[in-house]
């Protein structure tokens, strides 16, 4: 039998010797990806590449695959997507960038806008869950290994409180971080869609991050990380859920925007010398050369 779900925050401390480490190397990480993310000449290069890598990654932890270059290729005709994946990872996509201009614009993530994130994933209306039924099982076995709040009524308290828990600075005082990994798992179990929810839970990571001012583009995906750790990643949910093992869970989130964080400056570092390299080559083998030349070929993933 589960354990009533409780709101936010926890009764115990978040903030160990060993937590408070990986938070401080967590944090240095990031820091410097907001930083070299700030020296490509053009934002769009980050904003149309980084985000449709997350939307492929998270995507593939709920077992809708493609490949890269299809992925690319397609996401230049988003009229005419011809695959079922595809098109449901641009629906990704696509959310990952109207959450950003909400809380760019907003300062604030409310639960009407993720659920209209939601809608845009799944492209229904159903919103949270009304009926009783939802549960979640192991993927080998079948077995239900945790079963969400069921009542309506409930789920709304829960996520009320969750609303002002990322909003509300002066609720609890903790590590942003830290507060990110206790949102992400409030939100993934409470579970309030019938579809969707694991998706939408990985773009709250990114959307608290940008609300907090830790990044200024939504550039972090932790999917990759999720994925390579899937079976640590559902343990240490339900270890929580069961005995409340609060901080492996938040250390393992941690671990993981500093490892996200470092791929990402990799990733971004490759994304500069490709296009020095491509400056040097179009200057030295034609007669005109511009930066809006050069900004406009690696504007999209996918260019010919």
């Amino acid at each position: 039998m589960n354990k009533k779900l409780a709101k936010l925050p926890p009764v115990i401390n978040v903030e160990t010797a060993n937590i408070l480490k990986h938070n401080s190397r967590a944090m240095y990480s990031l820091g410097r990806l907001n930083g070299i993310a700030q020296t490509i000449p053009n934002q769009a290069i980050l904003i149309n590449t980084l985000p449709l890598l997350e939307a492929k990654e998270s995507s593939a932890i709920e077992n809708i695959i493609t490949t890269h270059d299809e992925l690319y290729k397609e996401s230049l005709f988003e009229n005419i997507i011809s695959n079922p994946a595809v098109k449901e990872i641009q629906n990704y996509n696509i959310a990952i960038k109207e959450g950003f201009k909400i809380v760019t614009n907003n300062q604030f993530l409310s639960i009407n806008h993720i659920i209209e994130l939601q809608s845009l994933i799944v492209k229904n209306k159903a919103g949270i869950r009304k009926l009783p039924g939802t549960v979640l099982k192991n993927e080998q076995t079948g077995q239900i290994v945790y079963t969400p709040p069921q009542d309506y009524n409930e789920i709304m308290l829960l996520l009320d409180n969750l609303e002002k828990f990322i909003n509300d600075d002066t609720f609890f005082d903790a590590e942003l971080l830290v507060k990110m990994a206790l949102i992400h798992y409030q939100f993934e179990s409470i579970h309030p869609f019938y579809d969707g929810n694991g998706r939408i839970g990985r773009i709250i990571n990114v959307l608290y991050l940008i609300l907090k001012g830790l990044l200024n583009l939504p550039i972090l995906y932790l999917s990759r990380y999720i994925i390579k750790n899937k079976t640590d990643y559902y343990r240490l949910l339900q270890e929580v859920r069961e005995n409340n093992s609060w901080e492996d869970w938040i250390v393992f989130i941690l671990k993981g925007v500093e490892e996200t964080s470092e791929f990402t400056i990799k990733l971004i570092e490759n994304i500069k010398t490709l296009m020095q390299e491509y400056k040097h080559k179009i200057r030295n083998n034609f007669n005109f050369y511009s930066q809006d030349l050069l900004n406009n070929l690696f504007s999209h993933p996918y260019t010919k």
